[in-house]
């Protein structure tokens, strides 16, 4: 048998249970193969007895694809499923629920749809609310919350427990039920019913289960009670991987599992067949600082090979043309464009350099769909705005922005295709301080008639008061308000070059229509560049990667403010170091639509290890420019910077504070 030593003691594993801690490229599927495997060939156990889960339905075929190829032409009939795919048949046996019972997704959109206009929510886009209420109910579901005692964070409290009851109803009439309510009927019949519960146990009396540290609450207590009574779970993750809080993963039960099984043993796979040193010692350096986590030392087979590229740039414009350089003259090196990875924090953010890469005729694939800012409703009222402005005031473009500031403008006053401000005025003419308002309307439309695109952006926002608006709708939704003034700030920096609003419309439109070119050419194109979010690279590995916008307020992200939420976003960055292979790049940039940014903490953290500093380092602060380490004295640094003739003390705190940006 190929394999570590690590490997071995996992794979020969046979009775009760055992943790397995698999770091990045540390070979877990073969390791989970292996053992199935084993377990068949050299303990006798029955393959129907074996049990094999994994969280996605690709991830469960790609794992009995590589099993049967191990078995050399045998296909013994092991259980290779997802979590829902194994409860959902233990449903089906003991209450005949067949796969028409299971909620499809335009079903749940329907159903919460109608609920939101039921309660007349005031939402701008529909699909992203609907999205933020899902997981919502998702949450009190999986974590058995009460209802009661569940706040909202996307709606007032009253709000979405009617939505909430109001979708349970809707789903028990339509005899339906959703994957969380899976879970949750599997556990209550396994609870229940000792004979079904009896069956289950016996069936399956070894179970696997890869990437253990996704599991949630409701997925942990039904696999406990299936274990029973030998308890012979081989549960294979990585805590430091864990990136799915959002969606109800909670990688505190992985940290707990040897409490809750006392007589468990543990191994490391601690070996990394994919990435060269200086990548995993870099990512160490990074994911150490977590707290909560299993200590580990990950080593790899490799050597040191090329050093990690860290670059600070001035603008968002000079990173994406770095990035395009770096892979222009990869491709002319003879790398493959699919061994090449772009990835980011947000989808939202690749958009200019899915355009400059447009431009140069560079194929890429998006992994996930980067949204076309122009089709944003914040863009749509933009253009509103300017097309009244510049022609006719139609009553279907009037409507959509009247109120956007508040003006009180009643639907009823609009009878007529096009608007007349004179007879509009002549209906509020017993209210002088709603025909003052019109007057308003009608000269910012004026004004805005001749103005270039960006003087626009700006003076809609400011003037006119949509701004205003944008602030009123934030604290409606319980959002950040920066989320939709980046948007105008998007607008606005991508209009600068344009003068006139026939060729900024018409550059519009040719971005839309080569973005639409681009995602259908790019599923027919093997050789292309990946663009993925750090949440979707997760499993997957490039020979070079490219990380992009590593600032503070994008990752760790603005909404990470608690302590578990920044271990959160440094798991993630620890993610999207460990995809890389052989090259990894990591950009930030000094500002974003004109507001000042810092490099993130975690760059900060790869870079700057007090214990490893050596008198004579080479620095590079932000303020006083390069400097030479002169001391290294516990957690102090002593720096001289030349060009300033200063001599400073540090702290390591200091230094994780974006002072000190690369050495």
């Amino acid at each position: 048998m190929n394999v570590n030593e690590s490997q071995y003691r996992a794979i020969t594993h046979k009775e009760g249970p055992m943790l397995v801690l698999a770091g990045p490229g540390s070979g877990k599927t073969l390791t989970i193969t292996s053992r199935t495997k084993y377990l068949i060939e050299e303990c006798g156990i029955q393959p129907e007895r074996i049990l094999v889960i994994t969280f996605t339905k690709a991830a469960a075929l790609e794992m009995k694809e590589r099993f049967f190829r191990m078995m050399e032409g045998q296909r013994p009939n092991v259980t290779f499923g997802t979590f829902h795919a194994v409860y959902f048949t233990i449903l089906k046996y003991a209450y005949g629920l067949r796969a028409e019972n299971i909620l499809r997704d335009e079903q749940r959109i329907d159903f919460l749809r109608e609920l939101i206009h039921r309660y007349e929510m005031e939402v701008e886009d529909e699909n992203d609310y609907i999205g933020e209420l899902t997981s919502e109910i998702s949450k009190v579901k999986s974590e058995k919350i009460e209802l009661g005692n569940y706040y909202s964070v996307n709606c007032p409290a009253d709000i979405f427990r009617k939505i909430y009851l109001g979708y349970d109803a809707k789903l028990k009439h339509a005899r339906l039920i959703d994957f969380d309510d899976m879970l949750i009927m599997c556990n209550d019949l396994l609870r229940q019913r000792e004979d079904v519960r009896k069956f289950w146990q016996a069936r399956y009396t070894y179970i696997l289960i890869d990437e253990f540290q996704d599991i949630n609450k409701v997925q942990y207590d039904n696999i406990r009670i299936l274990a029973e009574p030998e308890n012979n779970l081989f549960i294979v993750g990585d805590d430091d991987q864990s990136i799915y809080r959002f969606r109800g993963a909670k990688p505190e039960i992985m940290l707990g599992f040897e409490q809750d099984y006392k007589n468990a043993e543990r191994v490391v796979l601690d070996y990394n067949y994919r990435s060269t040193r200086n990548i995993v010692e870099a990512a160490g350096l990074v994911i150490k600082n977590n707290t909560k986590r299993f200590e580990k030392n990950i080593k790899t087979i490799h050597e040191d090979g090329e050093k990690i590229k860290v670059k600070h740039f001035k603008t968002q414009k000079q990173e994406v043309e770095a990035v395009i350089a770096d892979i222009l003259q990869e491709k002319q090196q003879g790398r493959a464009l699919e061994e090449i990875a772009v990835l980011f924090r947000t989808n939202t953010q690749p958009r200019l350099l899915a355009q400059k890469m447009v431009e140069y005729n560079i194929p890429f694939r998006m992994r996930d769909e980067v949204p076309n800012l122009y089709n944003h409703w914040i863009a749509k009222n933009i253009f509103t705005y300017i097309k009244m402005a510049t022609g006719e005031v139609l009553r279907s473009d009037f409507l959509q922005v009247m109120n956007r500031p508040k003006r009180y403008i009643s639907r009823d006053s609009l009878e007529a295709e096009v608007v007349d401000f004179d007879k509009l005025k002549s209906y509020y003419q017993d209210k002088s301080w709603m025909v003052e308002r019109l007057e308003k309307l009608q000269y910012d439309l004026a004004m805005l008639k001749n103005m270039a695109p960006y003087a626009a952006i700006r003076y809609i926002q400011n003037a006119v008061g949509y701004g205003d608006y944008l602030k009123e709708y934030s604290e409606y939704r319980r959002m950040s308000l920066t989320e939709l003034t980046d948007i105008l700030d998007e607008m606005a920096e991508g209009a600068k070059d344009f003068k006139d609003y026939e060729s900024w419309f018409e550059h519009i439109r040719n971005y839309t229509e080569e973005m639409k070119k681009q995602v259908a050419k790019s599923k027919n194109i093997s050789n292309a560049v990946t663009f993925t979010t750090m949440h979707s690279s997760k499993g997957l590995e490039y020979e070079s990667v490219y990380i992009i916008d590593a600032n503070e307020t994008i990752v760790p992200h603005k909404k990470s403010v608690t302590d578990a939420d920044i271990e959160e976003e440094r798991r993630m960055f620890y993610v999207a170091m460990t995809r890389a292979k052989k090259r990894l790049a990591i950009y930030s940039t000094a500002e974003r639509y004109n507001k000042e940014l810092s490099v993130s903490r975690f760059v900060n953290e790869m870079l700057y290890d007090v214990e490893k500093l050596k008198e004579g380092a080479k620095v590079c602060h932000k303020k006083y420019k390069h400097g030479i380490v002169q001391k290294c004295d516990g957690d102090k640094i002593t720096v001289y910077f030349e060009e300033s003739k200063r001599t400073f003390v540090f702290s390591k705190s200091y230094c994780i504070g974006n002072h000190i940006l690369e050495f």
